[in-house]
Order: C-alpha cells, then sequence, then structure tokens
C-alpha cells in the first residue's frame, strides 16, 4: 500500500537545526509519520520548546539536544547522545547552516572558516560518527539540506555556495561507500522558503526578486519540505541516492 511506503512507525530521526524553520518542519513531518526523532540547536529554551510542539498530540518520543555545530567536541558529543538515546539513529537529516554574504575579495577568514565548518565539517563528523550504525543493521538514511544556491547562486554568497554545493559531492561519495549496506544519501535544495535566514538577509525588494523567480510566484512554506524529506527518508526512496532533489518551486524551470 502506498502509505506503508511513507511509514516511519519505529524509526529514529536526527535533525540538526530542528528548533525551528525547515528543520523543525521535517522534523513533525517525521513525528507525525511514527518516528521517534531528536532536534538540535545552539539555544535551551527555544529547543526546548520547539520538541514540545513536534510532539504535540503524537504519541512518539521528541528529545531536545542542545549542540553547537561549530564546535566539533558538540558534534561528536551530539552523535554520542543520539546513539546512546536511540541505539541507532535510521534517519539523519544534515539541516542546520549558516551564511554570511560577503563578496569574493572581501571575504574574511573568520567567515569562511566558520561557513565551512557548520555547512561542510560538521555534516562529514556527524555522519561519519552515526553511519557505522546503520552498516551493522543495513539500513539508513542521510540527507543533506543544500539549497538552490549550491546549483546556482547570486552575488556575495561566495562561502555559502561553495559549501552548499559541496554537499552534492559528498553525498555522491557517501551514496557510493554506504549503498552496499541498503543506506540511501541526498541532498534536498529548498528554493525560497519563509525561514528567518532569508528574510533576515535580504530586503523587500529582494524577496520579491526571489519570489518572482519561482514558477508558483510565491515563497515556500517550511511545511512544504516535510513531504521531500518524508519521501526520502521512507522505503518510497528506497531507490533514490546520491542526488540532489531541488524543492524549489519551478524556480529553476525558467530558461532565462
Amino acid at each position: 500500500m502506498p502509505s506503508e511506503l511513507f511509514d516511519l512507525s519505529g524509526k529514529r530521526a536526527l535533525v540538526t537545526g530542528g528548533s525551528r524553520g525547515l528543520g523543525m518542519a521535517m522534523a513533525r513531518g517525521f513525528a507525525e509519520s511514527g518516528a521517534d526523532v531528536m532536534i538540535s540547536s545552539t539555544k535551551k529554551d527555544e529547543i526546548e520548546a520547539a520538541a514540545e510542539k513536534i510532539g504535540e498530540g503524537l504519541e512518539i518520543q521528541v528529545f531536545p539536544v542542545v549542540a553547537d555545530m561549530h564546535d566539533r567536541g558538540a558534534v561528536d558529543q551530539l552523535a554520542a547522545t543520539a546513539l546512546e538515546t536511540f541505539g541507532t539513529v535510521d534517519i539523519l537529516v544534515n539541516n542546520a547552516g549558516v551564511n554570511k554574504p560577503q563578496p569574493i575579495d572581501e571575504i574574511e577568514d573568520e567567515t569562511w572558516d566558520w561557513c565551512v565548518e557548520i555547512n561542510l565539517t560538521s555534516i562529514m563528523r556527524l555522519t561519519r560518527a552515526l553511519a557505522p550504525k546503520m552498516k551493522e543493521q543495513k539500513w539508513g538514511r542521510v540527507i543533506h539540506i543544500s539549497s538552490v544556491l549550491g546549483v546556482g547562486s547570486k552575488p556575495a554568497r561566495n562561502a555559502y555556495s561553495a559549501t552548499k554545493s559541496s554537499l552534492l559531492g559528498l553525498a555522491k561519495a557517501s551514496a557510493l561507500d554506504l549503498g552496499p549496506y541498503g543506506i540511501t544519501v541526498n541532498c534536498i535544495g529548498p528554493g525560497p522558503f519563509l525561514t528567518d535566514m532569508p528574510m533576515s538577509l535580504l530586503n523587500e525588494a529582494e524577496k520579491k526578486e526571489f519570489s518572482d523567480m519561482t514558477a508558483l510566484d510565491r515563497w515556500g512554506d517550511p511545511r512544504e519540505l516535510a513531504g521531500p524529506a518524508i519521501f526520502l527518508a521512507s522505503d518510497a526512496g528506497s531507490y533514490v541516492t546520491g542526488e540532489m532533489l531541488l524543492v524549489d518551486g519551478g524556480a529553476f524551470a525558467r530558461a532565462l
């Protein structure tokens, strides 16, 4: 039955950056599909409030964990906490990410290193730590949240685009490493979604420019990313690996 393909009952998911926006929407989608969920973020009050909302009305467990993805020790501890809590993580969503626009001739080393550490290195470390248990059970789903700015770009998005495009290369290589063990590794490339990051970085003209780029002529609601994430996390997406799924409202349907 189609419903069984998307059923996540008994699965255990870890979503980084899960206290708001796309991360919270995906975590709620997993929970509604039957999975127990662990979410991480840097702010204790925020992550605890998000865990309550994600689990509201559902007979699943939601575990909030404070973790700074810029701190390698904290990333390693998050993996250890997930394994101690769940035994294994079936679904890993590497969602936490940062962006600080700077033109190529003005990039500060601190900005570059910050973006690379959070947007790329932390993802490698968390995947590396959780993959062995997935291999033991011969089942797993790893989803990196990239961006349409990892496929195209805009001025001054150098560090962000570089790291987000690198996630597809990482996913393709990891898909080959882990495929024989029944583990898929994919990227989702969200387009314009109404989340805190773009809203804080863009002026009104830029916000309209982004919505005008899409075929649907609007920004996406974070809840609209839950379905694609569930697809890749479930048996419905079992033969999809090493790919980038653009969820962009048709922005890349335009030739010009």
